[in-house]
């Protein structure tokens, strides 16, 4: 009974001890992802973005894409390589390359990262995009980003998010560009407290009580599959679990927890999900009570059903990637910081450029569809 009260709780002991060498070696590799992620973003994510977005808005993410997948890819191998965290998928062997829509639990502030490693072990995590909170959009860096890689930022009151939320799902129509959108219905990550105020009210309105997982909120998701069904291959449906504690994002960063993460994936047909907004809405709370109870189970059991259905990453590959990125990226430091001025001034320009965009919400259209309109 201790095991099951303490796992997956955000309270308790560390898995690993905090020491000087893993303080020193987490900061190292955070100073790492963000400086490769400054120069990737004004080097490769203006170019592929931005100007090549005037060209052709498929090519653009394309080639953004690639860059970023390779950027993407150095967190898993931070996470399950050097910090040597465990990582266990269970559930459905998903195919490597289709589109889908994502619906995951949120237990904590990291777990859209983990799901780059699902991302990474079917070649995607250069086209995975987040529905978020848009105070996330403000962070330095990481908001540039963001806004580059075309995840939709919202305010979480749907009178004011659903006509821009609209917009953006209907620039990703097209069958040909691929994509993994990922939403978390909660809209929040789960404390006890939030879960105690969610179970109150769900008495109130007949709703179910859930002890894992918030009551999920239907607008999102059915104006996802309303703007999208015509060309999503599935939705996927993610639970996440952790062992022993719930990690923060610097608890990530040291390698100090989790000790492991548990990814259950069930995939679920176009065709299984209803077509009215009222029966999506009952469609998604039974979604969640499932989910729940799957979750009561790993809390007593210690793992999903049918573990095992994706294989370790490969350190070779790991190594590769993280040292082609380095490379590349230290020759864009060297024209930055060693050659001409030319270098210094795009840098500048660039930066103000992307500080502007992303705060007023700008994205180029091609030059081709602004001449014929």
């Amino acid at each position: 009974m201790e095991y099951q009260n303490h796992l997956g709780t955000s309270e308790g002991r560390r898995h690993r001890d905090l020491t000087p060498l893993r303080m020193c070696r987490g900061l190292m590799c955070l100073l790492v992802l963000l400086s490769t992620a400054f120069m990737m973003l004004v080097f490769f994510g203006f170019m592929g973005a931005v100007m090549l977005r005037l060209f052709s808005i498929h090519y653009s993410r394309k080639t953004t894409s690639f860059f970023f997948g390779a950027w993407l890819a150095l967190w898993p191998f931070l996470f399950e390589k050097i910090n040597k965290t465990k990582v266990f998928f269970s559930g459905e062997t998903v195919p490597a390359r289709e589109r889908v829509l994502l619906i995951a639990n949120h237990r904590t502030e990291v777990d859209w990262m983990y799901l780059w490693d699902l991302a990474l072990r079917k070649g995607r995590q250069g086209y995975i995009k987040y529905i978020l909170k848009s105070s996330l959009m403000k962070l330095p860096v990481f908001g540039w980003g963001f806004h580059i890689l075309e995840f939709i930022s919202v305010e979480r009151k749907w009178e004011v998010d659903e006509s821009t939320m609209r917009q953006m799902l209907s620039t990703f129509e097209d069958p040909q560009d691929p994509l993994w959108l990922a939403l978390f219905p909660e809209g929040t990550d789960y404390t006890e407290q939030k879960c105690i105020r969610n179970q109150k009210y769900a008495a109130e309105k007949g709703l179910p009580i859930l002890k894992n997982v918030l009551l999920p909120r239907t607008k999102g998701f059915c104006a996802c599959l309303e703007e999208l069904r015509g060309s999503l291959d599935a939705v996927y449906d993610v639970t996440i679990g952790y062992k022993h504690r719930c990690p923060t994002f610097m608890d990530n960063v040291y390698g100090v927890d989790p000790s492991e993460v548990h990814i259950h994936v069930r995939r679920i047909r176009l065709d299984e999900i209803p077509t009215s907004e009222d029966e999506i809405s009952s469609w998604l709370m039974d979604t969640y009570r499932l989910k729940d109870q799957l979750l009561s189970n790993f809390y007593i059991e210690g793992h999903f059903p049918h573990q095992g259905t994706e294989g370790d990453l490969s350190t070779v590959k790991c190594l590769v990637n993280c040292v082609a990125v380095i490379a590349l990226i230290s020759f864009c430091m060297y024209l930055t910081f060693f050659t001409s001025f030319f270098f210094k001034m795009y840098v500048s320009l660039v930066c103000a450029y992307l500080a502007s965009a992303t705060y007023f919400n700008i994205r180029p259209l091609p030059i081709v569809g602004l001449l014929k309109a």
